[in-house]
């Protein structure tokens, strides 16, 4: 029997580092001009000193692939891991960059460092660049919860960040939120803003690179395994992935939520300045490469109708509305990888509530990139302009 060859197309479009020693960006269908790649240089006399920490991951590396396709000026850029990733080459925007080892001389003299290498490496290094006047975009969930630091969706909540300047002599942090939240807020918060949400319940369907490059890997490799009748490699998780799904692999808590489900919660009441907002969610995981898909139900102060919540949400930044019924096309994950927009179907109105105070919808959005690197720089963008 011939085995069907596997396509995944939505696996990351940046090659993992590993064994390789040089990384090259590659622009992708991920940005809507849909124009041919060509290296453009962004590195400016007048721009900021930029560190990546943690850029041999994931994230690390799609920070650099963002930073590429947004222009983002820099007159320095600085790579940082760990030491068993120091000394790796790098080629990127046609220049060769050695990694460094992360040590707590990393930040002399760096304006904007964008980490994603994971909570005990921010809660350890963060503090230390803040105190050398670097200010800090973490990924981790270090800080998130914490009072006096922004957690800033820039399209949500923007304002979160008013103090922070760029050049001040001053450093500080400000969080990237979970990707869950980001997702959901960037669907949810322009039907927030025009009729107030009082409740909302999210169930989520969450790729494997939510758990980094190597549950990626043993996604592709576990499918393989399966299809050609071996036991599947489970290294990263406790159970297999290919052809399943379960509950997401966070810590269950004494109150029955795991981790994941509960920072969804906490999030969009400190993101909407809302105490008293009512969330709950599932987190689920799903055998999908790189975007996450969200079911959304929204219960309102005010009546919303599904017409007036789509011309709103056609109009938001960053989203981009697919709700074709006729041709039952709505969001899918593949769709949405490599695009920086979050996407939203399946707008209709909660027939279980009277009148037309609820809505239900359906996300999707890259993990990766929205939900994590994009995120990030689009928070540097903005410190540029303050």
């Amino acid at each position: 029997m011939k085995l069907p060859t596997l396509s995944l197309n939505h696996h990351l479009t940046t090659p993992f580092l590993h064994n390789a020693t040089t990384f090259s960006p590659s622009r992708s269908s991920r940005v809507s001009n849909g124009g041919p790649f060509a290296v453009r240089m962004s590195l400016k006399e007048d721009g900021p000193s930029v560190a990546i920490v943690g850029v041999t991951g994931a994230v690390g590396q799609e920070f650099l692939s963002v930073l590429t396709d947004r222009d983002f000026p820099y007159r320095s850029l600085k790579l940082l891991a760990s030491k068993r990733s120091a000394g790796k080459t790098l080629t990127y925007e046609n220049r060769d960059y050695t990694v460094e080892e992360l040590t707590e001389s990393s930040f002399d003299d760096v304006d904007i460092a964008l980490f994603s290498a994971g909570g005990s490496i921010s809660k350890k290094f963060g503090p230390i660049a803040v105190d050398k006047g670097t200010i800090v975009v973490d990924n981790s969930s270090a800080f998130r919860m914490d009072d006096g630091i922004p957690l800033v969706i820039p399209e949500v909540n923007p304002e979160a960040m008013a103090g922070i300047k760029l050049n001040s002599g001053k450093g500080a942090l400000i969080a990237n939120p979970n990707c869950s939240t980001i997702i959901c807020l960037m669907a949810a918060t322009p039907l927030h803003r025009r009729a107030k949400v009082t409740r909302m319940v999210v169930s989520t369907y969450q790729a494997a690179s939510g758990a980094g490059a190597a549950a990626m890997e043993e996604l592709e490799l576990q499918t393989r395994e399966v299809l050609e009748g071996k036991k599947p490699t489970c290294q990263i998780f406790n159970q297999q992935y290919a052809f399943n799904l379960f509950s997401h692999n966070a810590p269950v808590l004494s109150n029955g939520y795991n981790e994941e489900e509960m920072k969804l919660v906490k999030e969009t009441r400190k993101i909407w300045n809302d105490k008293n907002v009512k969330v709950t969610a599932t987190c689920i995981r799903v055998p999908v490469m790189r975007a996450h898909a969200e079911s959304v139900n929204l219960q309102f102060e005010t009546p919303l109708d599904e017409a007036a919540a789509r011309e709103i949400l056609s109009k938001a930044p960053g989203v981009v509305v697919i709700d074709d019924r006729a041709a039952n096309k709505f969001p899918t994950p593949l769709e949405v990888s490599n695009k920086d927009d979050v996407a939203v179907g399946r707008i209709r109105q909660d027939v279980s509530q009277d009148g037309n105070y609820g809505l239900d919808i359906f996300v999707c959005g890259d993990q990766i990139r929205k939900g994590a690197a994009l995120n990030a720089i689009q928070i540097a963008e903005l410190l540029l302009k303050i």
